[in-house]
C-alpha cells in the first residue's frame, strides 16, 4: 500500500472508532449471512459455484465500517473479504472498498498486487422514485492493464424497484464498465449486465421472515447468462 494511502487509512480509521467509543449505546451492530448457488459480480461469474457471504457491520450517525466475505459451500479455496468505510446522508452514500478475493493460500498483505481500493458514490431517489444510481471507480492496488499501469477501471449502475402482488419486489438493473481488467486479464468495455431480480420475504413463523430472491443476469460483453438463488439469514 502507497504512503499517501497508508495516511489516508489511518486518519478514517482514527475518526471512525472514537465516535464508536463515544456512543456506545446508540451505534449499531449487524450481522448476517446470504446464501447463493452462484457468485455473479457486476455480470461476471467469480468462479465459487454455491457459496456463503456472510456480513458483520456497525455504523453510527451515517457512518459505517462493513466487512463482507464470500466462500465457496464445494470448494473452500476461493475466497473474498471485503472492507468498506461508508457515510450515508440522505440518499446520497459515499463508500471506499478495499477488495481482496486472491484465495485462501494467498498472502492477505500483499496490498500492491491482491487488493482493489474502489471509490464508489450512490444516489437513491426515494419511494417515490425507487431508483438507485451509481458509479465505482478503482484507484489503486492491483487493477492494472497489461503495461502496469493503473487501469482506474469505473463501473455505472443503475437499479429500480417495483412492487408487485405478493409482496414480492422486481429489481431490474443495468451495468456497464468503460475499462476494466479485472475479470479476464484483457481490457472489458460497454454493457457488462441487465438483471431482472424478483425478491419476497418468505413468512416463516408470525415473528419470523426468510428474504429469498432469484435473479437471472445477462452479460452482453462475454456473451452468457446466469440464474441465482439466494436466501439471506
Amino acid at each position: 500500500m502507497n504512503k499517501t494511502l497508508k495516511v489516508a487509512v489511518v486518519a478514517l480509521s482514527a475518526l471512525f472508532v472514537p465516535l464508536i467509543g463515544m456512543a456506545q449505546d446508540t451505534f449499531e451492530v449487524s450481522v448476517g449471512a446470504d446464501v447463493v448457488s452462484k457468485y455473479i459480480w457486476r455480470g461476471f461469474d467469480q468462479g465459487s459455484g454455491a457459496s456463503i457471504q456472510p456480513t458483520l457491520g456497525m455504523a453510527y450517525k451515517g457512518f459505517s465500517l462493513t466487512a463482507w466475505g464470500s466462500t465457496s459451500i464445494t470448494d473452500l479455496e476461493p475466497k473474498e473479504i471485503d472492507i468498506t468505510l461508508g457515510y450515508t446522508i440522505g440518499g446520497l452514500s459515499l463508500n471506499v472498498t478495499d477488495y481482496w478475493w486472491a484465495g485462501e493460500s494467498q498472502s492477505y498483505g500483499n496490498y500492491k498486487n491482491s487488493h482493489y481500493f474502489e471509490g464508489a458514490a450512490s444516489y437513491y431517489f426515494g419511494e417515490k422514485l425507487p431508483l438507485t444510481l451509481s458509479v465505482a471507480t478503482m484507484f489503486t492496488g492491483g487493477d492494472r492493464n497489461e503495461e502496469g499501469k493503473q487501469c482506474y477501471s469505473t463501473y455505472f449502475s443503475a437499479e429500480y424497484d417495483i412492487a408487485c402482488p405478493a409482496d414480492i419486489t422486481l429489481t431490474p438493473s443495468i451495468g456497464a464498465t468503460t475499462a476494466s481488467y479485472l475479470h479476464t486479464g484483457e481490457r472489458v468495455k460497454g454493457l457488462t449486465d441487465l438483471s431482472l431480480k424478483a425478491s419476497k420475504e418468505l413468512k416463516i413463523t408470525n415473528s419470523f421472515s426468510l428474504p429469498i430472491f432469484v435473479q437471472v443476469t445477462a452479460s452482453p460483453v462475454n456473451d452468457k447468462v446466469y440464474m441465482v438463488f439466494g436466501l439471506t439469514i
